[in-house]
C-alpha cells in the first residue's frame, strides 16, 4: 500500500476524508481561513468569558482595558499579535492582561482550522461553531463553575439547526441524543442526592450533555461519557502528583471534561480514518 504524501490532500486520503473534486485546488485555504476566523472569534470569546460573569456587557460599547478603562484601538485588538507585542500588558496603565486571553485565542484558532480541514464546507463551519461554544462553556465552568443556561440552550439549538444542512447524524438521532443525554445525567444526579443527601452533579451538566447529544447523536454519548471520565481521572492524577489534596467531595467541573471529549468525537465523525490513524 502506497503511503500518501504529507500534503493536505495526502493526509485527507489517510484519514478517509472525502472532499468535492473542486475543493482540492483550494483545499489549503480552508483550514487557514478557519484559523483566522477562529482567532477573531476567540478574541471575542476571551472578553466574554471575563466580563459576562461580572455582569458587564460584551456587545455594547467599545473594547477597553478592564483595569484603567482606556479604549482599545485597532492595533490593540489584533489576536495574539497585540498580546505578544505588548508583552501581555496594557499599553496605557501597564496592567497585566490575563494570559487566558491568549490561550482562548489559540485554542479557538485551532478549533476553526481543524473543523475546516475535516469538512471544508458548511458542515465544517457548523463544527467550528460547536467547538467554539464548547470552549466558552468549558472556560466558564473552569473559572466559575458556571454553565449558563442561555449558552447551553444556544448550543442545543445550533445542533438541531445543523441537521438541516448536514447529513449525519440525522435529526432523529440528534433529538434522541438531546433527550437521552439530559435524562441520563439528571437521573444520576437525582439518585445520588436521594442516597447521599448532597448534590453530586451541577445543574448545568445534564443540560450540557443533552446539548452535546443534539450535535453528535445519541450513539456517541456513551463515548463522550467514557472519554470525559478518563480525562477527569487524569486531572485527579495530575493534582495528586502536584501534591494537591483531592477528597471524595472535591468539586470537579464535569462540563470541562465533556467539552474536551465532545469536539474530538465530532472530528472523528467527520474523518472516519482519524481513529485508525491514531491507533
Amino acid at each position: 500500500m502506497a503511503i500518501p504524501r504529507l500534503t493536505q490532500a495526502g493526509i485527507a486520503k489517510l484519514l478517509n476524508i472525502t472532499y468535492p473534486p473542486i475543493a482540492y485546488e483550494y483545499i489549503a485555504y480552508f483550514p487557514l481561513l478557519g484559523v483566522i476566523l477562529g482567532l477573531i472569534i476567540g478574541s471575542f470569546l476571551a472578553t466574554l468569558i471575563v466580563r459576562w460573569p461580572e455582569g458587564k456587557s460584551v456587545i455594547t460599547g467599545r473594547s477597553h482595558c478592564d483595569s484603567c478603562g482606556t479604549t482599545l484601538g485597532a492595533a490593540d485588538l489584533i489576536p495574539i499579535v497585540s498580546f505578544l507585542v505588548r508583552r501581555g500588558n496594557c499599553r496605557k496603565c501597564g496592567a497585566k492582561i490575563d494570559s487566558d486571553h491568549l490561550a482562548i485565542e489559540l485554542v479557538s484558532g485551532l478549533i476553526g482550522g481543524l473543523a475546516l480541514f475535516v469538512e471544508p464546507n458548511l458542515g465544517g463551519l457548523f463544527g467550528a461553531i460547536f467547538g467554539w461554544l464548547l470552549l466558552t462553556l468549558a472556560a466558564l465552568d473552569a473559572k466559575h463553575h458556571w454553565l449558563p443556561d442561555r449558552l447551553t440552550f444556544l448550543l442545543a439549538i445550533g445542533g438541531l439547526v445543523a441537521a438541516l444542512f448536514v447529513g449525519q447524524p440525522d435529526i432523529q438521532a440528534r433529538l434522541l441524543g438531546g433527550i437521552s443525554g439530559f435524562l441520563a445525567l439528571f437521573l444520576i444526579g437525582w439518585t445520588y442526592k436521594r442516597l447521599r443527601g448532597v448534590d453530586g452533579l451541577g445543574g448545568g451538566d445534564p443540560k450540557l450533555l443533552g446539548a452535546i447529544g443534539c450535535w453528535l447523536g445519541w450513539a456517541a454519548l456513551p463515548i463522550v461519557i467514557l472519554v470525559a471520565a478518563t480525562v477527569g481521572l487524569l486531572s485527579v492524577f495530575i493534582r495528586l502528583l502536584r501534591g494537591q489534596a483531592v477528597a471524595a467531595d472535591s468539586a470537579l467541573p464535569l462540563g470541562i471534561f465533556m467539552a474536551i471529549a465532545a469536539f474530538p468525537i465530532w472530528l472523528m465523525q467527520g474523518a472516519p480514518g482519524l481513529l485508525d490513524a491514531l491507533l
